[in-house]
């Protein structure tokens, strides 16, 4: 099957590339605003970058009205955000 993404409608119930990495593994990313609000977000576009030093990056899309996600603005404002493994026991609040 062939089609090009961004030209034409997926044929496919779901888009392919999202199940180009199976299992997509699910992890949230914890932020807090300068104004000490939190926000706790899934997220399963992450990655480690390197190991020394230790680096770990994660990449959000822009929600359909062309607005940015709150964890990429916190993280942008206070230089931090922390990655937190969902692990098989925390499976079912994942999906919540």
């Amino acid at each position: 099957m062939d089609y090009a993404p961004g030209r034409e409608p997926c044929p496919l119930p779901f888009a392919p590339f999202k199940s180009c990495t199976v299992p997509r593994p699910i992890g949230w990313i914890s932020t807090v605003s300068r104004a000490g609000v939190a926000n706790l977000a899934p997220y399963s576009q992450f990655q480690n970058l390197t190991f020394d030093p230790p680096m770990v990056m994660f990449a959000a899309n822009q929600y359909s009205d062309g607005r940015r996600k709150h964890s990429v603005l916190n993280a942008e404002e206070t230089g931090w955000f922390v990655w937190n493994m969902a692990t098989y026991d925390l499976r079912q609040a994942v999906n919540i």
